[in-house]
């Protein structure tokens, strides 16, 4: 019977998220659609990341950021939402933590928000539909740096 070494690897890398010392990336993702909030949770913890948890508007992701902070690496924050939107919510996670990894999620032609975003702090954009390599490659720039 053949083994597991009988068979090299086609995926000998890390997975995207796993830090240096091997513990996952903890993500909080901030989505009023549950099909996105959940589509971008299956793309990272099939990489590793651990999402921690997720919220269904910009005033619970901002409460939840405050809680699990510091214990938190990233945030995928989506800019519609009802309640307080994703800038709003952007600015007050940017308040509490000058440091915060942000990633806005947005529809096409919303560049004029994603541009105000990045202004006020955003790390980088990740426009719907979502694209599982770009969420992947967008993500892990963003942790690099």
């Amino acid at each position: 019977m053949k083994t597991k070494q009988d068979f090299p690897s086609i995926n000998e890398r890390a997975p995207d998220g796993k830090k240096e010392d091997g513990t996952p990336f903890r993500v909080l993702i901030v989505d009023d659609s549950m099909f996105v909030a959940k589509q971008i949770g299956q793309i990272l913890t099939s990489e590793g990341y651990d999402v921690v948890a997720s919220a269904a508007d910009g005033e619970q992701g901002v409460e939840k950021y405050k809680e699990l902070y510091p214990n938190i690496d990233l945030v995928t924050m989506d800019i519609t939402m009802p309640k307080m939107d994703g800038i709003t919510a952007l600015e007050h996670i940017m308040n509490f933590d000058k440091n915060a990894r942000v990633v806005m999620i947005s529809a096409l032609g919303k560049q004029d928000l994603v541009k105000k975003s990045l202004l006020l702090g955003a790390r980088n954009y990740i426009v719907k539909p979502l694209d599982r390599k770009k969420v992947l490659e967008r993500i892990s720039q963003v942790l690099e740096k």
